[in-house]
Formats: structure tokens, C-alpha cells, sequence
């Protein structure tokens, strides 16, 4: 179609598979390139260490009612929280439904991304050994935030095997070992909670209190009843759930973990219906923070010791997009200023789809903030004229005053986010 816009995707995961599939809807040409060989990013399985981050057991820590797309409702008997299997073929069924698969490159690794003096981006791609340089008039991030892992730092040396979760595939590899897993997140805990069934013995050290949330609250999927007080004020909705969490299964000390130190929302929550569990069945020994490293044995700050084969580091992921100059963009540290989470505050053709991290699911606001990215490149839809501005303002203003730790930098409430993303796309054309 001439005059038709071309824009290129990074990426085919739920964020880079919405992204093209709303990009389409407006007529729009579209690219998607992506390292790996299928629709779906981190939820494809690997056995290797790859983009990939599910372990063999890993299921959805968000229910299916509120990780779905709207436009592509998951299947009526899938469970409250599917496994990665049952996710992986839900995007490749997304990806199918609406034809998106003939406008993938898989194998293909993006190297860089530049603008010309047309601002439009020169797109430089390599696939089986050979680069090519395309031209694109806008370009849609979609590559992810959980794929470079970020190791903690401690004095000493370990003389052990030192892993990040990001490379744990399957717990067999850890029968009969003494483990120590650093965290106390969702993947923490999960890899925790699989390794204790197999190991000699599995140790977990936090350096703070975390809430940590059932699966299940009065009989139905913890995030759908906390949903329910989401229209309560903030500090309200806070303390009533942090009461809940309490009276259903205790206090942190009644387990021998650290209390949180503010009310629920001061960090990321944990969704995890067996530490507790393994803890009172002495399958998993808490421990504080790490003083220090010294061959196979580990120094608490509380003075006390243990030795270990394996130390596996929980401790979350940097924000990378290798194909942009450092000097360009750079969100590895500090804060992240896009409007909506979303657009850059001088560059008006860059969109960054998913990078956020809500206290839920990311898809479903990923398809909105795609929504809103293809009608505005439609003409359906215009940003408004103090974008930079309205970005330091939701730096400064977030959902949630949170800890200062490089997790929490792109935390949004995912009610409230959803409401901003809907109240924007009303005032698009159809």
C-alpha cells in the first residue's frame, strides 16, 4: 500500500506477538524479528541456557483471568494458573489466529538500531552468520526484562557450583546436594520449593522481609479477590491486605523469616503456597543475609555458617537493549521515564511494549499500550504535547512507593495501570 508505514518489532514474545498483531490491525507493515526459533520468549522451554527463563515445573504466578489477552481469551479449562507448556501454546495459538507467523524472523539477532537524519531507524540484523541493515519508519521494544541475569556480589570466593535461576531447567540435576538458594522473590522461592524435594538439603537466605501471598485466598486465585479492593484508597487497600495475608497463614517470624519492613506494595510480592508449607516441614532452613564466601562454606551477617554444593542467585534481571548505543539509551540503573511506560519523551517513533512490572500480569497491559502505539501511528491517536513531562511525573509519582532496588524501577499498580492505558485509548478515533 503506498504511503503505508513500515514498523519493526523486537522480539516475539506476549509483548512483541501483541504489538504486531495490533500493528496489523491498523493496516500497518510489520517486521518482527526474534533470536529465538518460536512464538512465545521466555515461556518456550529449553533444556540449555537460552532467552528461555521457565524451569521444568514452572506455572504462571498470575491467574488466568487476569493474564489473558482481551482479544484472545485463554482456554475455559485451563487451570487458575497454567503451566508454561499451556502458555507456550497459547501464544502460538495467538500468533496463529491472527496470521502473525509469516511476518516473524526467527534466528535473527538484532545488533543495532540507529535513526538516519530522516529519524526513520536503520535496522541492523544478523541471521546465520550474515548482517543486513533494513529501514523502518518506527520501532517497537518488545525484548523482555527477564533475560540478563544480575548476580549478587559478596567478598570471598565460592568454590562450589554459583548458578543463576535464569539457568536452572530441571531439579533433578540437584538430588542429593546441599543448596542455598539467594532471594526471596517468585523464582526464589519456587526454585526453593522444587529443589527441597529432591536435595540433601536446601537453605534460602533473605536480606529483608517479603510478603509472601497464597495462591489461593477463600477459594479462589489470590490476585482476582485482591482485585476486589482496588478501589479502596491506596493506604486503605495496603493495610487491609496485609491484615488478610496474616490472619490466613501468620507472621514472616512464625517461620523464622524476617518480618516486610512497610505495608503490602513497600516491594514486589511473592505468590507462593508452599514455602511456608516446606519450611514448618523442615525441608527448608531460612537464613539471613550473606556475610561472605570462603571455599564451599557461606558466612551469614548473624554469625552463623553452612556448607553447600550449590548456590543458585534469585536476584533478578538488569533492563538491556544491547542494539542501542549506551549513550543513546541506557535503563540498566535508575529510573525509567516513558509516558505510560511506554513512550519516549523526545523520541516520537520508539515504543517500548511490556517493560513493566506490575503487581500482576504484564500482557494484558502490553496489549493496551500496543492498542494505543498502532493508532497513533494510524493517526488515530495523539500523544499529548508535554510527553516528557507527564514521563517525570509518573517517575515521580508511582503506584506504589516502593523499596529503592533496581527490581522496583518499572512498578505499576495493575488496576490503576490498566484504567490510565483504557481512559488514554478513549480518546482514539476508531
Amino acid at each position: 500500500m503506498p504511503g503505508q508505514k513500515r514498523v519493526c518489532v523486537i522480539g516475539a514474545g506476549p509483548s512483541g506477538i501483541t504489538a504486531a498483531k495490533n500493528l496489523l490491525d491498523q493496516q500497518l507493515e510489520v517486521v518482527v524479528y526474534d533470536y529465538g526459533k518460536e512464538v512465545g520468549g521466555n515461556w518456550v522451554f529449553s533444556e540449555t541456557s537460552s532467552h528461555s527463563s521457565v524451569f521444568e515445573t514452572t506455572h504462571i504466578i498470575s491467574s488466568k483471568a487476569l493474564s489473558q489477552y482481551d482479544d484472545f481469551p485463554m482456554p475455559a479449562d485451563y487451570p487458575d494458573y497454567p503451566s508454561h507448556q499451556q502458555l507456550a501454546a497459547y501464544f502460538q495459538n495467538y500468533a496463529r489466529h491472527f496470521n502473525l507467523y509469516e511476518h516473524i524472523q526467527f534466528e535473527t539477532l538484532v545488533e543495532k538500531c540507529e535513526r538516519d537524519a530522516e529519524c526513520k531507524w536503520k535496522i541492523t540484523t544478523r541471521k546465520n552468520g550474515l548482517s543486513k541493515t533494513e529501514t523502518f519508519d518506527a520501532l517497537a521494544v518488545c525484548n523482555g526484562h527477564h533475560w540478563k541475569p544480575r548476580y549478587p556480589e559478596y567478598p570471598g570466593t565460592f568454590t562450589g557450583t554459583l548458578m543463576h535461576s535464569h539457568d536452572v531447567k530441571r531439579f533433578q540435576v540437584f538430588s542429593g546436594k546441599r543448596i542455598l538458594v539467594i532471594g526471596g522473590g517468585n523464582s526464589a522461592c519456587d526454585v526453593a520449593v522444587e529443589s527441597c524435594r529432591v536435595s540433601a538439603s536446601t537453605d534460602i537466605s533473605w536480606r529483608r522481609g517479603y510478603w509472601v501471598v497464597p495462591k489461593f485466598i477463600f477459594g479462589k486465585a489470590s490476585d482476582t479477590v485482591g482485585g476486589l479492593l482496588q478501589y479502596l484508597p491506596s493506604f486503605i487497600w495496603r493495610k487491609a491486605t496485609g491484615l488478610m495475608i496474616k490472619v490466613i497463614q501468620g507472621r514472616n517470624s512464625s517461620y523464622g523469616l524476617p518480618e516486610p519492613e512497610d505495608d503490602f506494595g513497600f516491594h514486589h510480592p511473592t505468590l507462593n503456597s508452599e514455602l511456608f508449607y516446606f519450611i514448618r516441614h523442615g525441608k527448608i532452613r531460612p537464613r539471613g543475609d550473606i556475610d561472605r564466601y570462603d571455599g564451599n562454606k557461606v558466612y551469614f551477617k548473624d554469625g552463623s555458617t553452612g556448607e553447600y554444593d550449590v548456590i543458585v542467585a534469585c536476584t533478578g534481571y538488569y533492563i538491556s537493549h544491547p542494539f542501542f548505543d549506551p549513550t543513546f539509551i541506557d535503563y540498566s540503573q535508575g529510573d525509567v521515564p516513558l509516558y505510560l511506560r511506554m513512550l519516549h519523551p523526545q523520541i516520537d517513533n520508539l515504543y517500548f511494549i511490556g517493560l513493566f512490572q506490575p503487581l500482576g500480569c504484564i500482557w494484558p497491559g502490553a496489549e493496551l499500550q500496543s492498542k494505543i502505539m498502532a493508532k497513533e501511528l494510524a493517526g488515530k491517536w495523539k500523544r499529548p504535547s508535554n510527553t516528557a513531562e507527564k514521563a517525570t511525573h509518573e517517575v515521580r509519582h508511582p503506584d506504589f512507593n516502593q523499596v529503592k532496588t533496581p527490581r522496583h524501577t518499572i512498578t505499576v499498580n495493575y488496576h490503576a495501570f490498566r484504567r490510565r492505558l483504557l481512559k488514554e485509548l478513549a480518546r482514539a478515533a476508531s
